[in-house]
């Protein structure tokens, strides 16, 4: 018996090689995931690193998506996806990567486990979450739907310093993932 359908907002980031390329290979290998469709992608942020500094800077954005995983599975399929496409993890928590896939939210609503925390605990400290995720909500797939509403709202009212951010001006080749 398959599970009910549910949404969740993910971040992704890039830093090192092709970003653009990497965050596109990467919601393409998101929407192959079985039962997983991608309902919007914001415009992404090229964004200066935050904590560990000595490194390129980032390419950010998020996502939605609906399938019928619950976060624990979800982590474990974007965790395969980063090890997939190069990802490395090092001693240095921030350090650099190929890739970065954070689950934000849960249209369940908050979730505890060992391995997840949603709503993500970091969300509202990270410029380079909330540029994107405000875009994100404005797109018609999310703008109506009760579970973002409140998080919408929420976003507009929280201060955005936007400091180190820039309005990627580069390739999109994420626009024709599915």
């Amino acid at each position: 018996m398959s599970q009910p359908r549910r949404e969740f907002i993910l971040g992704l980031g890039s830093n090192l090689g092709d970003r653009a390329e990497t965050l596109a290979h990467a919601l393409r290998l998101l929407g192959q995931l079985p039962t997983v469709k991608v309902l919007a992608v914001s415009p992404a942020v090229d964004s200066a690193p935050v904590g560990y500094v000595d490194q390129p800077d980032f390419l950010n954005l998020c996502l939605a998506i609906s399938c019928e995983l619950n976060p624990d599975e979800l982590l474990r399929q974007t965790l395969e996806i980063e090890l997939r496409l190069g990802r490395r993890r090092t001693a240095e928590r921030n350090g650099p990567r190929t890739l970065d896939i954070d689950l934000l939210f849960y249209e369940g609503g908050p979730w505890e486990s060992p391995s997840v925390t949603l709503p993500h605990p970091r969300w509202k400290t990270r410029d380079f979450v909330m540029i994107p995720l405000g875009n994100l909500l404005q797109d018609p797939a999310l703008a109506k739907h009760p579970a973002w509403a409140s998080l919408a709202t929420e976003v507009r009212s929280l201060p955005v310093g936007g400091q180190g951010l820039r309005a990627w001006q580069g390739p999109t080749p994420w626009k024709q993932a599915p």
